[in-house]
């Protein structure tokens, strides 16, 4: 029976295609509000991929910024950029300028496409004030290593070479971190080619045309800088911008589902809480990699908080639900959930949780 003098708190991530993470917390929140749970705390939730800048503008009372950038063809487009701590601390969200979602399906160009955009916008975070720049990486449609984000901020590459003057120059005295919402390597079976491209249009052999790309590509910058993202972990992320950007710009990689988690205060809300549920699109093998829902499970596992979820989807098997120690409800079986399907498993778990 649920501890009125507690709250529920309503935790989940996007449901890619259908819900934003606020769209899915307030679908929850309803659910549970009809059962009889009196006390809702909502707190959208992101991994480094979309919604990574609106969570983090939201907990840090921030605003928001707009530059002008490149679409991942080329194409100008108007990119919101997040400002934190009065201006000092930006988070560039790349699907803003680079992602899937501005390309259409017959205009897809796996090869040509390019993370120039995200560099405009790191570059337009640096002339608004931010000595610190958060880049969330995820939702890309592209595969170029951040090679087309490094020539805009100014490195110069030719087949053998990396001059990196301007560049250095332009981010002195910028501290530099990506979010990534994989742990994927750079190149390899489960590197940025093998793993996304084909989300993004790419055939096998683009595929195989892309790896080698990204091979060519880590050992340039192992040559450059000491710094191989080959096999790095999360260096795959956004189709290898996060290892261009660790390799020759020296920034910090980061599991982004902990750190948006950080930034919202998650721990001590959810240790004042009498339950937790989250939710996300699809429940599978990536969400071990450290999605969303396998960082809020683990730390309400941690701290004894019991923990639900909502899915579009439930692809996993039922010993790593066990060792997660999270019960899942309303999974749909063509994977798209409604607001009105969200609400209704929600209302199930808050019928359980009332006795």
């Amino acid at each position: 029976m649920a501890d009125t003098a507690r709250p529920v708190l309503v935790a989940p991530d996007k449901f890619k295609g259908t819900l934003s993470a606020a769209e899915a917390a307030t679908a929850i929140g309803r659910g549970l509000a009809v059962a009889g749970i009196e006390h809702v705390e909502l707190m959208p939730l992101a991994d480094g991929g979309e919604g990574t800048m609106e969570a983090l503008v939201r907990a840090a009372a921030g605003r928001v910024a707009t530059a002008e950038a490149s679409d991942p063809l080329g194409r100008p487009v108007t990119a919101a950029i997040g400002l934190l701590g009065g201006g000092k601390v930006a988070v560039v969200e790349m699907a803003q300028a680079s992602g899937l979602w501005r390309v259409a399906t017959v205009e897809r160009d796996p090869i040509g496409a390019t993370t120039a955009g995200t560099g405009e916008m790191i570059a337009a975070a640096i002339e608004l004030g931010a000595r610190e720049v958060i880049v969330a990486a995820g939702g890309s449609a592209t595969t170029d290593g951040g090679r087309g984000a490094l020539e805009a901020l100014g490195a110069r590459f030719t087949a053998r070479k990396a001059n990196l003057d301007d560049l250095r120059d332009r981010l002195r005295g910028v501290k530099l971190s990506v979010a990534c919402d994989v742990r994927n390597p750079m190149c390899g079976p489960e590197g940025a080619a093998r793993a996304f491209a084909p989300q993004k249009g790419a055939d096998a052999a683009m595929i195989e045309e892309l790896e080698e790309r990204l091979r060519r590509w880590a050992a340039l910058a192992a040559r450059a800088t000491g710094r191989d993202p080959a096999g790095q972990p999360m260096a795959g992320a956004a189709g290898g911008l996060a290892g261009g950007l660790w390799a020759f710009a020296g920034a910090e990689l980061r599991p982004g589902a902990a750190l948006v988690l950080d930034a919202l205060g998650f721990e001590s809300r959810m240790r004042d809480s009498f339950a937790v549920v989250s939710g996300e699109g699809r429940l599978d093998e990536q969400t071990l990699e450290g999605k969303t829902l396998f960082e809020v499970a683990t730390r309400c596992r941690q701290a004894g908080v019991p923990c639900y979820a909502v899915v579009g989807r439930d692809d996993l098997d039922a010993f790593a639900k066990r060792l997660l120690n999270i019960e899942v409800a309303g999974a749909v079986r063509d994977g798209i959930a409604s607001a009105e399907q969200i609400q209704s498993a929600a209302h199930a778990i808050g019928r359980r949780l009332v006795g």
